[in-house]
């Protein structure tokens, strides 16, 4: 169980360091190289969550003190965040690729919605790191 526990909270922290240092680049860069990001960026996001998830299932099960209180509001925003980078920066993208839109417009809309997520998952990292002292 303990190596599990190592081995999956590896991933995690893997999957969400790449996630949320994507998502931070990005958003300082307007968003530039989004489309080659993109999909590595949503896996990452899911992998962070379904690992994640064994984590708090292994880990913080049977409570909901101020631990998995603080924890619980890092989920939120990291669900959020996955959200805005899913639903705005994929729509953004596949108009793109499909001439559907026009290159400026298409191009603020992803780096408003990193902006945004990177903001979430500032507050998602924060709430991981100090959940313990909760």
């Amino acid at each position: 169980m303990q190596l599990t526990l190592i081995i999956v909270l590896s991933l995690h922290v893997l999957a969400a360091v790449f996630w949320a240092g994507t998502s931070f680049t990005l958003a300082r860069t307007n968003g530039a190289g989004s489309e080659q990001l993109f999909r590595p960026q949503m896996g990452a996001a899911v992998v962070a969550v379904l690992t994640g998830g064994y984590l708090w299932g292994e880990l913080h099960r049977s409570m909901f003190e101020a631990p998995e209180q603080v924890l619980a509001i890092g989920v939120v925003c990291a669900f959020v965040a996955a959200g805005v980078q899913g639903a705005i920066v994929g729509r953004a993208i596949r108009k793109l690729s499909k001439a559907g839109i026009g290159e400026t417009v298409a191009r603020s809309r992803i780096a408003t919605a990193q902006r945004i997520a990177a903001g979430l998952l500032a507050v998602t990292i924060v709430c991981m790191a100090a959940a313990r002292y909760a």
